[in-house]
Parts: C-alpha cells; sequence; structure tokens
C-alpha cells in the first residue's frame, strides 16, 4: 500500500533573511504584482531596501492603445504600484515589449543595473517554457529571467562587459542569492499574511490593463487571484497564506 504522505509535496523552508538590500528584474508592469509583491511589502516593512528593473514598458500589452501611448500610461501605473509595497526605485531598459532577445545585451543591461544597486538578494519571474507545465509561458519572461540568473554572474566579472567598468561600474559579486517567483519548483516561502492587502491594492494600480484583461470586476479579481494562490502556497508553509520562490544560492 502507497503511503499518502509520500504524495504530499516537501514543505517550503522560511525565506532566507540575511540580507539587507534586493533588486528585482522583470520583463513587464505588473509582473512583480502578480508574482511576489506580498512578500516585498513585508520586507520593506522590515527596513530592507528593494528596488525594481522592467526590461520594457509593457507598451505592446493593450490592443486598444497604440504603443507610443500604452508605454507611459503603464510606467505611470507602475511607479504608483511600487510605491504602495515601499519600493520608491522603478528603472526601465526600454527593450521592446514582445520581442525581447536573450543575449549579450540584455545580459549586459542587467548586469549593469546589479552592478549599480548591489543587492545581495537578485529576484525574478519563471524563465522556464511552462507555468507548472500546464501554460506555456511568454518569450519575455523566459528571456528575462533566464538572463537574470546569468547576470548575477556576469555582474562580478570585470571582464565580460569591460565597458561597464569604463562606464563607472565596478564589478559587484555580492549577489548571495536569486530568488525565482512563480517557479513549479520552489523551495523557500515568505508569510503573506502583513502584506496580502497591499499586494492587492498594488496589483489593482494596474487598473487600465485589468480592465482590458477581465470582464469581472478588477478588485474582485485581483482579491480572488492573489488570495488563492497564497492559500494554496501556505499548505506548504504550515497553514499560513504565502508566497513562494525558488532561490539558487550563488
Amino acid at each position: 500500500m502507497t503511503d499518502p504522505q509520500q504524495d504530499q509535496p516537501a514543505p517550503l523552508a522560511p525565506m532566507l533573511d540575511d540580507w539587507r538590500r534586493a533588486l528585482a528584474v522583470v520583463a513587464h508592469p505588473d509582473d512583480l504584482e502578480y508574482g511576489c509583491s506580498a512578500a516585498i511589502a513585508a520586507w520593506t516593512d522590515a527596513g530592507r531596501e528593494v528596488a525594481y528593473v522592467l526590461a520594457t514598458r509593457g507598451e505592446a500589452g493593450i490592443d486598444t492603445l497604440e504603443p507610443a501611448r500604452c508605454g507611459p500610461l503603464r510606467e505611470r501605473e507602475q511607479r504608483a504600484s511600487a510605491a504602495v509595497v515601499g519600493v520608491s526605485e522603478v528603472e526601465f531598459l526600454d527593450h521592446r515589449d514582445g520581442v525581447i532577445e536573450y543575449g549579450p545585451a540584455l545580459r549586459r543591461d542587467i548586469a549593469a543595473a546589479i552592478r549599480r544597486h548591489r543587492p545581495e538578494l537578485l529576484i525574478t519571474l519563471n524563465h522556464r517554457d511552462t507555468w507548472g507545465g500546464v501554460a506555456w509561458n511568454t518569450p519575455d519572461h523566459v528571456a528575462v529571467g533566464r538572463a537574470t540568473l546569468d547576470a548575477a554572474g556576469d555582474a562580478g566579472n570585470r571582464w565580460i562587459f569591460p565597458e561597464l567598468v569604463e562606464q563607472g561600474l565596478e564589478p559587484w559579486d555580492g549577489v548571495r542569492w536569486v530568488a525565482v517567483a512563480g517557479s513549479s519548483s520552489p523551495t523557500h516561502a515568505v508569510d503573506a499574511t502583513a502584506g496580502l492587502e497591499r499586494a492587492v491594492a498594488s496589483l489593482l494600480e494596474h487598473r487600465t490593463y485589468l480592465e482590458v484583461l477581465t470582464k469581472e470586476d478588477p478588485e474582485t479579481y485581483v482579491r480572488d487571484f492573489l488570495t488563492g494562490f497564497a492559500r494554496t502556497t501556505g499548505e506548504r508553509f504550515g497553514g499560513r497564506p504565502a508566497v513562494a520562490f525558488e532561490v539558487f544560492a550563488r
């Protein structure tokens, strides 16, 4: 007879907290709000510094808005969204939404951001082909997530992108962990209890995007989505609502 306990996924470990500065690197406005903003709210509450770097301005994300109008609007929504969870530094790398290419140019831009911000913890979004083997991931998410993992090492090597040193960006080899949100193979989690309401408010700042994404009431949609995922993750974290990460040590 099979032991039902053997079929249960392993409990998630508490997220590492021996750090002061984090940098989150994702492809689009709202990626972090869907992925992990409840954890970010908890971290900024504790006095930790978190900055955001986005590869694009999400300018190709709304069919009814041409990119020249959509990009600035989504940038404003992202800055307002970040402020809700205590993040004031938000940068945009200006890669083209929808056609981000993995390669040296993207790695260089992210490595430069790591050198500017000098984080101990680097955060990104699911870099694998699918979301849990169920839904296909977008090329932008895959490219940025993979490039972020690689740029953690690039940032510490002065010979890979020597032009960065010429620009005054000295190597930073202080990234100790890369945490991937939205992974189907999470290893750690952060208690979302204190940050969940602000996570809801933060995602709601992307009002223009949400109104074309769903016909539901935006607040109902956002609350159901975020609380549902936090509750499911919490089943592996002592029953507390939680945000999960797959953590790679360096």
